[in-house]
């Protein structure tokens, strides 16, 4: 691809608001376009990079202006990434320290779905995919803990991925919850989401998270797909026909995973944040957006013995977890409930934040590669999206599957 007429597409192409934190200027992008090797496997590919991960010559904020520092050197996911010969262009928007799945918690601004209407971004990984989707960039970095890689890429009608914990380095990245993070892709099209997969991935020995990845399996050659069957959509008729479209050969009991889910802003697992930012909101907690820090400070009123209650219980979960996987290949499930305005999301922030995370926030606790694809849209014109999950180091197969043409055309049948 000619590197320069990427980046000169890129200077070109409006900035919807609150979508960019800080960029790199003409004279940089074209700096860095002249530096491609032509045959590196992504050539002259220009991404985005979510304010929360270092790019050296910008500085990390994690939307907190009064946390902002200036990193030294690229995280390795991103290194990884420009060798390859992908342009980094800038640092897009987050809700403040990735702690939301909204897109409104930033005081850089809250942006828009690409469809409209008033519609949220989703989050945290707010900027990423808009910036994806509106075609700014040809793909993005993000990260997941409890759905950021995810519920913004069915916001806005993209390709999102979760991959198993540790498969990309998090080193690099400022922590939400250490011991769940994930840094997430986002793309318009899945084959070039399994081609920076494979660039990103690998094994960081620096990073005490990274995880290697056991030999490639046999590919199985029709995997079971399975389903669940009365799911709460919260009075939203177009998502549930939307996801009664699917084609699947079994249906599952998810209620341990959503018992899992509910673990994370309902029981200790929020109080991991406080590990890495517990310092600072103790001494600026006026720096921290309000909604940030009310979520934040729910971590302060759990012991140590809830915390070891919870584990106990989450290793019950995950046993379950691990006996659904005997009887199918594939979760399917829809990514959100229902969508919502920003002005819905302002009447009752921390609610409508739940709902968002309902199918999603459980899979990094129980050790789950995620895949999320388009499904079409519903009668008044609202995004729908399903996500397919996977065990632990299952990235290839979802990819494969995410590629499929029945995939792409809006429901999953193997």
């Amino acid at each position: 691809m000619d590197a320069h007429a990427n980046v000169d597409e890129v200077l070109a192409a409006p900035a919807p608001d609150g979508v960019w934190i800080s960029r790199f200027s003409a004279a940089e992008l074209h700096e860095r376009a002249r530096a491609v090797d032509p045959g590196a496997p992504l050539a002259g590919l220009t991404f985005a990079v979510k304010d929360n991960i270092d790019v050296a010559g910008l500085p990390t904020t994690a939307a907190c202006p009064d946390f902002a520092y200036r990193p030294e050197r690229n995280a390795p996911v991103v290194q990884r990434l420009v060798d390859a010969g992908a342009i980094v262009v800038g640092k897009t928007n987050l809700d403040q320290f990735a702690t939301g799945l909204t897109g409104a918690r930033s005081p850089y601004g809250a942006p828009e779905s690409v469809f409209g209407g008033g519609l949220i971004s989703g989050g945290s990984s707010s900027g990423s995919a808009v910036a994806v989707a509106n075609g700014s960039v040809h793909f993005s970095l993000g990260t997941d803990t409890a759905g950021s890689g995810r519920v913004p890429a069915a916001l806005n009608g993209i390709i999102g991925i979760k991959p198993t914990r540790g498969l990309l380095s998090t080193l690099g990245v400022v922590p939400a919850c250490r011991s769940l993070d994930c840094v997430s892709v986002f793309t318009r099209e899945p084959s070039l989401a399994g081609r920076v997969i494979r660039v990103a991935r690998g094994f960081v020995p620096q990073d005490p998270w990274s995880r290697k990845a056991p030999p490639e399996a046999r590919p199985i050659a029709r995997p079971r797909v399975g389903v669940a069957e009365g799911l709460d959509f919260f009075a939203d008729n177009g998502q549930e026909k939307a996801y009664a479209r699917v084609a699947a050969d079994t249906t599952v009991d998810v209620g341990p995973l959503l018992e899992a889910g509910d673990l994370l802003y309902r029981g200790p697992w929020v109080a991991e944040r406080l590990a890495d930012l517990g310092d600072f909101l103790a001494t600026r907690p006026e720096s921290v957006l309000p909604v940030t820090r009310r979520v934040l400070e729910t971590g302060l009123g759990f012991t140590a013995a809830d915390a070891f209650r919870a584990q106990h219980r989450m290793q019950e979960l995950r046993a379950a977890a691990g006996r659904m996987w005997e009887r199918i290949d594939v979760l399917v499930l829809p990514t959100i409930g229902t969508t919502f305005t920003h002005a819905e999301i302002a009447d009752d922030p921390i609610g409508r934040n739940l709902i968002l995370g309902r199918y999603t926030q459980f899979a990094n606790l129980l050790d789950m590669a995620a895949v999320t694809v388009p499904n079409g849209f519903t009668e008044d014109g609202r995004p729908a999206s399903l996500t397919l999950f996977g065990p632990a180091f299952s990235d290839d197969l979802l990819l494969a599957l995410a590629t499929s043409p029945s995939a792409a055309a809006g429901g999953i049948t193997v």
